[in-house]
């Protein structure tokens, strides 16, 4: 038994760990527990000892457990943000929803059921399934790094064994002319004054979202109608033809002195962050709230093959390095395959009226 200056007793139990040392395990306060209690308590812990075990290390090691706030914070973070792109992302989805899911909660307290129920929930409230998934994902990877980086009180990755969501992201969804002009009139009468350049060359330049807000003007050539991506997705640089309807839009843009972004946002002349608001309004109100900022890539795709060009041609447009990833976007329509039946019954060179 301890006793304190102030008068106060503390039950404790001193031991040498595997190695000599002199250690000392608390067992509680005099006024917690009686002797009686104190002393079987210290048997228990005297046995752990004796098989090797070290209970003072052990409670040393679970004050030093992390809070996924803090190892985010401290850790995570600035790991990927030396090495990641897309670190942006990982931090808005920690802002949004995993942290005020989990932030609190130290490293070794979160289970596998608590992210099943997190995961299921996004769904639950109308999150997509895709989206669900990244968050997942996002928890799989900071345990596995976690473990990785021995994190005090990390013995194994709850969220492994965390089944994703099977979603089909593979739908086909493409713009027809007429829906192109609803979608035209909708964004002319958006608070979001850069959403009449955003989607309009998004169409028509079969580009990633993030490769055009992110673009500056040093990266166009507009006399030889070149814009060259210095870090695409798939890690190298890439070269898009500009149309001449691109063209006569990036000759409207507005510019700003000291402002390098072709499509900035208006309040911090930096690249947007999130248009999704804006856009949401927009397609709503032209009445196609299925559709998505990444169905104009799919619809530049579909438009190129229905004009008669050639698969390896919008492979190449889109920076795809595998036909079959472009095979995704294509989608032919009834017109063109019609044209192509009757192409192929022409060149019978037989009257198929006259039988």
């Amino acid at each position: 038994m301890e006793t304190r200056a102030t008068g106060g007793k503390t039950y404790a139990l001193r031991y040498k760990d595997s190695h000599g040392r002199q250690c000392q395990h608390k067992i509680g306060d005099s006024k917690s527990i009686s002797f009686d209690k104190a002393r079987n308590a210290a048997q228990v812990i005297r046995s752990r000892v004796v098989l090797g075990e070290d209970p003072a290390a052990e409670k040393r090691t679970l004050r030093m457990v992390p809070t996924l706030e803090e190892f985010a914070r401290d850790r995570y973070m600035p790991f990927v943000k030396g090495y990641k792109r897309s670190w942006a992302k990982d931090d808005s989805s920690l802002r949004s929803h995993i942290l005020p899911q989990f932030g609190k909660c130290h490293l070794d307290k979160i289970n596998q059921q608590a992210i099943i129920e997190f995961h299921h929930g996004m769904l639950a409230n109308d999150y997509a399934m895709g989206y669900a998934n990244l968050m997942l994902v996002l928890l799989k990877y900071m345990f596995n790094l976690a473990l990785k980086w021995e994190i005090p009180g990390v013995k194994s990755n709850p969220a492994a064994e965390v089944k994703l969501f099977e979603a089909n992201n593979a739908r086909e969804r493409y713009l027809t002319a007429e829906e192109t002009q609803r979608l035209c009139v909708t964004i002319e009468k958006s608070q979001n004054t850069q959403l009449k350049f955003i989607v309009p060359l998004l169409l028509l330049l079969g580009c990633r979202k993030h490769e055009l807000l992110d673009s500056r003007w040093t990266d166009f050539d507009l006399e030889r109608r070149s814009w060259r991506i210095p870090l695409a997705k798939s890690g190298k640089s890439r070269h898009v033809p500009l149309s001449k309807a691109a063209i006569e839009i990036f000759t409207q843009l507005p510019r700003w002195e000291g402002c390098t972004y072709i499509i900035p946002n208006l309040h911090t002349l930096r690249p947007f962050v999130n248009i999704h608001r804006a856009w949401n309004n927009a397609r709503i109100a032209a009445g196609l709230p299925e559709v998505r900022m990444h169905d104009l890539r799919h619809s530049m795709a579909s438009n190129m093959v229905n004009s008669g060009r050639a698969i390896y041609e919008v492979a190449n447009v889109l920076g795809h390095s595998q036909l079959k990833t472009t095979q995704r976007y294509v989608h032919l329509s009834q017109e063109t395959l019609l044209a192509a039946v009757d192409a192929a019954a022409d060149a019978t060179g037989k009257n198929w009226g006259q039988v």
